[in-house]
């Protein structure tokens, strides 16, 4: 195999993931819960806004995972990815890094493919190189990085009220 069909690979398993995520958001497609449910998994996790809240992280996840799974306008995908793994990065930080402790450890992979993607550009089998945007300058990942953790950090700082997260339900 060579660089580019490792690329096209690895986009279209971090895209469609997290795209398919956004889909669990907002529809009972893919094992979701519904926008109802949804918006209670923000409520739980101490956010305001309710549907709303739940149709723009959906969203989120869907258009950036469908842009960086094709390789278009890679930097703003990543920068989507990017700041919507950061809100999660946030909820899952208290629990500390390691998943089957409900850690940031799936978030934090997930904003290092991203970058990475950005750093390396999309390869010849995208959207990108279809239009002759492959060649995105090497500064465009470091913008796709702060754009992202900036842009989740203020959806966190504006829309968490840390006093009404809810205590996750037991493990039996």
């Amino acid at each position: 195999m060579d660089t580019d069909t490792g690329l096209l690979l690895l986009r279209l398993l971090t895209g469609l993931l997290i795209a398919a995520h956004g889909v669990q958001k907002v529809s009972f497609l893919l094992g979701g819960s519904g926008l109802d449910g949804g918006t209670e998994e923000f409520r739980h996790d101490g956010f305001r806004g309710g549907a709303l809240t739940a149709l723009a992280a959906g969203a989120g996840q869907i258009g950036s995972g469908l842009l960086l799974a094709s390789g278009a306008l890679t930097p703003l995908a990543a920068a989507g990815a990017i700041g919507v793994m950061t809100v999660a990065l946030t909820v899952k930080w208290p629990n500390g890094l390691w998943v089957q402790h409900d850690g940031y450890e799936y978030p934090l992979v997930l904003i290092g493919i991203a970058t990475t993607l950005t750093l390396t550009g999309p390869g010849r089998l995208s959207v990108d190189r279809a239009l002759g945007l492959s060649h995105w300058p090497a500064w465009s990942a470091a913008a796709a990085l702060a754009t992202g953790v900036v842009g989740g950090l203020a959806v966190r700082a504006l829309l968490h009220h840390p006093s009404t997260r809810q205590a996750p339900p037991s493990s039996p």
